[in-house]
């Protein structure tokens, strides 16, 4: 049974023990865009514990199977979808491929690494979903290259509206294991941060460009 509102906690509780997402609403950082945040995510800690990889390669295999049904292949998203994606290929006996960011610049001259058959039926794997662009870049690619893509998943998402609305013009659809506000939920009923930075932390989801400007 897949139990979706206390697989989301679980996943959060995790993420925050082995510190893969750090929250400093009065410190923030600044993300590689420019933008103020006061949330860190780096999912690529999660391989570095094998409790926390293992539910997450588990319930991610259980995600696909629950949302999309049978598939023929896992695509992973260079860098940091390509491990949970093997893993999640290994959890569910399926052929493994990844889509680079930009196709090689010698050999074969590739996009997509693997063999891969025109009609496959395909999720792709991601870390991270932000606001959508560098993982609908790979959904377009592998539907370029004659796969059905029945969709996409990931670990953790912000939850950020650009998101949703990028998937929804790629006719792609996206689920998650956790996501932002589940997020908020636990640390906030674990006594993580305190209550009165919550408006900080629910401002920021409303219009991450602007805010701590």
């Amino acid at each position: 049974m897949y139990n979706k509102s206390d697989i989301e906690l679980k996943v959060a509780e995790f993420l925050l023990q082995i510190k893969a997402i750090k929250l400093q609403p009065t410190n923030p950082f600044t993300w590689a865009s420019g933008w103020k945040s006061p949330i860190y995510c780096d999912n690529r800690i999660t391989l570095s514990h094998p409790a926390v990889r293992t539910y997450i390669r588990q319930k991610l295999a259980q995600l696909i199977q629950e949302e999309y049904g049978a598939v023929d292949v896992i695509a992973g998203v260079a860098t940091a979808g390509i491990p949970q994606g093997v893993l999640v290929a290994q959890e569910l006996g399926l052929p493994f491929i990844y889509v680079r960011s930009k196709a090689k610049e010698h050999g074969t001259g590739s996009l997509i690494e693997g063999e891969i058959i025109e009609g496959q039926r395909v999720v792709v794997v991601e870390d991270l979903v932000s606001t959508g662009k560098s993982s609908l870049q790979a959904v377009n690619a592998l539907r370029e290259a004659g796969l059905s893509v029945a969709g996409l998943v990931a670990i953790f998402t912000y939850g950020f509206k650009q998101a949703d609305e990028n998937f929804a013009a790629a006719k792609c659809r996206f689920s998650t294991l956790s996501n932002y506000s589940a997020l908020i939920d636990y640390a906030v009923e674990q006594g993580l941060i305190a209550k009165n930075d919550l408006e900080l932390l629910s401002t920021w989801r409303e219009n991450p460009a602007e805010w701590g400007k």
